[in-house]
Formats: structure tokens, sequence, C-alpha cells
């Protein structure tokens, strides 16, 4: 008896010395029922176990031991309110999560810098010639970037500028590596990679992997069969008869008349899509795609921002060699040698292609992991069916180009309404799922917007490129409304109808158009230009 009043005796002091004790308890003065110390043991330890009755005419209060506490917690009007404020509080961090998932699945995605404002295409001979050789250079397009920079551009996209022997524009390739000489160095082109960087801008530039010079090393090596560039280009044998050759088929250049050409030296012929200058590479070889890889590479490692890859249609060839359709049938096979006689199901777009081009992509992408330093893709395939031309977009989790460029706008000889809705209609309709359209409405190959629909839609045209979705895409001198220039006194050797839209750029009113200091330019300016150039553009927009 003596041990167990010892214990009530214990927690009666405990739980009355607690109350007595605590300097938060209000109203200390009000009466409260003392445990009754003489009462049986069962009642005093009555809190040592859940399964004993609970205390009698105790109230909450602070500080109270944890014994009390666990025993009022249980109770059924201090347990239900917290279980159903645990269970609201479980059930609404479902319902955020939930919503915030579904949020970022249908919103759209931050644009990229690709997305985010136009491009600016520069014909880098015609655009400022910065050493009075009549030439536009690398150094010229330093010189203007802040003129470029004012007009809200964000990527600038500088054609074929590479080692060349001017054959077809540049196209016909005789180093992937350098810099043509009339274009500057490759320390220019450094210089203007970082200046272009500093002022917040991206930089494309055209790639054109089909094919090379003659005068290119490999196909020089090619011609003497040496080592693993004996299969660098497409080779085959053909009947030479005197000074006639009789190729393996009937297929044509897109210049017209064969596209196979005998080599003396290796004594075969030798195929080529554009000119006899231009021999195609065999991508059929792994060893030639790994060359056009480490090249991509290359300029990717000198802080390109991305690539414009040329006619990549051609890439591949059937190895069958056999003729392709003729268009009309009743024609004399010997008389079709216009690219357009033939239905070109054996030397366009052959299955594989996009495999390879989608191989660029991947090795872009091995460069693209930094943030903010995406690598853009863009594939030109000019001449396509629609149909085709999406297909440069990938398929649905196989990703190849960003976009294919549209040059629909571009063709366009009439300024109508319909046929503008159309060319419209027809990508947005047509485009993946998902995928980003662009715009333009000029470029090297094609005819000045001015000449095409008359000055009064050079501001139309423009603004409809701006506010359409997408990404607008102007070609030099369209911004001002630069129009070809007249087919008179032109000293280079290429098609005419190729050259009026490479005029040069129409900077002020001094002579030769603010282009060049030099006494004559590779191609005249044109006879508008005291009227049409960047100095009165800016005037009249004050």
């Amino acid at each position: 008896m003596a041990e167990d009043k010892g214990k009530r005796d214990s927690i009666g002091m405990s739980l009355r010395g607690c109350r007595t004790n605590n300097g938060f308890v209000q109203n200390e003065d009000i009466l409260e029922k003392e445990l009754d110390l003489g009462s049986p043991p069962d009642s005093a330890v009555a809190i040592l176990g859940p399964a004993e009755p609970a205390l009698q005419g105790i109230r909450p209060y602070a500080g109270m031991p944890k014994e009390v506490l666990f025993q009022f917690s249980g109770q059924a009007r201090y347990r239900v309110p917290r279980e159903v404020l645990f269970w609201l509080t479980v059930a609404s961090v479902l319902v955020l999560t939930v919503a915030t998932i579904a949020i970022i699945a249908v919103s759209p995605k931050c644009l990229d810098w690709w997305q985010a404002g136009p491009i600016y295409q520069i014909y880098p001979r015609s655009f400022k010639d910065s050493d009075q050789d009549g030439n536009g250079d690398l150094r010229g397009i330093q010189e203007k970037l802040d003129y470029i920079a004012s007009l809200n551009i964000k990527t600038i996209w500088i054609t074929s500028f590479y080692k060349s022997s001017l054959k077809d524009f540049r196209h016909g390739v005789e180093d992937f590596r350098e810099i043509d000489p009339i274009f500057g160095t490759m320390k220019d082109f450094e210089d203007l990679v970082a200046a272009i960087h500093d002022k917040g801008l991206k930089l494309i530039i055209d790639f054109i992997p089909n094919h090379t010079s003659d005068k290119h090393a490999w196909f020089q090596l090619s011609r003497n069969r040496i080592g693993k560039y004996t299969d660098y280009y497409i080779w085959h044998d053909c009947r030479r008869d005197g000074g006639t050759t009789t190729p393996p088929n009937n297929w044509l250049s897109v210049y017209g008349n064969s596209s196979w050409h005998f080599d003396e030296v290796r004594n075969q012929c030798y195929f080529h899509q554009f000119l006899k200058e231009q021999p195609d590479l065999n991508f059929h070889n792994l060893d030639v795609q790994e060359e056009i890889k480490e090249i991509i590479q290359f300029w990717l490692k000198k802080g390109v921002d991305g690539f414009s890859f040329d006619a990549v249609k051609f890439l591949l060839e059937a190895e069958h060699l056999r003729d392709e359709a003729q268009v009309n049938k009743a024609q004399i096979p010997d008389t079709v040698t216009h690219y357009w006689e033939l239905y070109h199901d054996f030397t366009t777009t052959q299955v594989g292609m996009h495999d390879i081009v989608r191989s660029f992509r991947q090795t872009m992408d091995q460069y693209s992991r930094e943030p903010g330093r995406y690598r853009f893709m863009g594939t030109e395939a000019y001449g396509e069916s629609i149909d085709r031309t999406m297909m440069y977009y990938g398929l649905p989790f196989i990703q190849e180009a960003d976009f294919p460029f549209n040059n629909y706008l571009s063709k366009l000889n009439t300024p109508s309404g319909n046929s503008v809705f159309e060319v419209i209609t027809s990508w947005m309709e047509n485009m993946p799922e998902g995928k980003w359209p662009n715009w333009m409405i000029g470029g090297p190959d094609n005819a000045r917007l001015t000449s095409r629909f008359g000055e009064e839609y050079v501001n139309i045209m423009n603004m409809l490129i701006f506010t359409l979705p997408g990404t607008p895409i102007t070609y030099y001198g369209e911004e001002i409304g630069m129009r070809n220039i007249l087919a008179t006194n032109l000293n280079e050797s290429y098609d005419v109808n190729t050259l009026l839209s490479k005029s040069p750029m129409q900077w002020d009113n001094s002579s030769n158009a603010g282009f060049s200091e030099a006494s004559h330019t590779w191609l005249p300016t044109n006879s508008d230009y005291h009227t049409v150039n960047v100095d009165v553009q800016k005037t009249n927009s004050r």
C-alpha cells in the first residue's frame, strides 16, 4: 500500500505541478478540480495506458506532459479533424501535381533562338566589300552587323563561302575546310563569328554535301584509284568510240544532257547531277558519310550555330542504274536532253536518303547539349512536292530538320490573294503536328519580290511573313525593295537568270551604292540605287 500511495502522489504532483508552474496558462485563478489522491490506484494511473479510462474533468493546457497530450489526442473531437486535414492535404498535393503535369503537357514550349526572331540571308559576294576589290567579303559583313541588329534580326544565314572554282555560284567546293580567298581568311571568319555572338545573334551557314569540285583532293585521288578514295565518287564503265561516249543509262543532269562524263585518267565515266565540274559523292560508301560528318563537326567547333543543307534530295542514286522513264513516251530517246523530260525516280529521294540526313542531325545534337547552344538544322529541298517536303521534318519520334526551308512564296509571280492563301494553307495543313513553319519571299535563286510583284507589294509581303506563325526569312535587300538588275554588261559566265537577284547591296547614293570603293564591282549595281537604299529607308521611317 505504501508503494501504491507513493506512485499516486508522484503522478498527482506531476500533473498539479505542471499546471502550477506553467507560465503560459491563462486565468490560473480559475478553480480546477484536483486529483483525488485518496482515490483507488486505478483512477490515478489511468493515463499510463491507452486501455485505461480517460481522465475526468481535466482540460487541455499548454505545457502538459506527453502522457496527458496522448490522452487528449486520441479523443474523437481532436482525432477526426486532424485526419480530415491530413487527407485533404494529400488530395490537394495530388491535384496540384496532376494539374502541373497537364499544364506542362498542353502548354507550348519556350521558343528556341531559331524560332524567336527573323533570319537574314546574305549572299556574301554582294553584301559589302571591305578591301576594294569589287567583291563582298566576310569583313564587310562584320562592318554591317549594327545595321543587321537594328532590323531586330536574330539569325544571320550566310550562303556558301568555301574555297571553290566559282562554278555554279560556289557550289563546286574544292575544300570544305577553307575560306575562298575572295571572301577573306579563316581568321576573318573566326572574327565574324565572335562579333556575331557578341551582338547576341546566331550564325547558320550553307553546306552542300552532295558533290564537290573536280579539283577537290578527294576526286584527284579517286580518279587515280588511290586507297579508300577509289570509291568516293560514282564511277561506271562506259563505251568510248573515238571521241563519242555512250553513257551507262539515260540519266540527265539538272542543267541538261547526260549526267555521265568520261574521265581519261581513270578511263571510266563519273556521275554528276549538276555540272560536269561537280562530280557526285558516293553516299553508299560509309567512309564518305563519315567524312561529311567530320566536316560538320569542324564548323561546329568554329562556333557555327547551324546549317542549311542544300541539294539533299540528290544524295543517293539507285545502284541498279536502270533508265528513268520518259515523260513523253512517244519522244525519240536520243532527243531527250532536258531534265524535265524524265521522271527522276532513280536519282532523287531514294530509300536511305533520309537516314543519312538524320545522321547529320545526330552529329549536330552532340554539340547541342550545352544550355543555349542548340544547333539548328534546315534543309533545302526545292522542287519537291509538299508531301515530300514535309518528310524532312522527320518522324514523330525521330527528329530530322528543324524545318525544311519554305520557298513556295518565292515562286509566285503574281500577287493573287488566292495563290498566297493556297501556299499558306498548303504548308500549315500538311505540316506535321507540333512542328514549326517558316516563310521566305526571296532568295539567291529567285527573282526579287519587287521585280515579280511590283514595289507596291513590298511592304505588304514583308508584313505578311512577319505576321504569319513561324520564322520569317528575309533575303538581303528585300527589306528596302531592291529589284533585279538588267541583264547587260554581266562579266560572269553563269546563267544570266540566276545573277539578276544577286546585285550589290544598296547602302546609300554614293558611288557603287556604298557597296565598294573599287572602280569596278563583280556585278553592276541597280540603276535605282539613288532612291532605293538603306539611307533613304532610314530617313523615310523616321
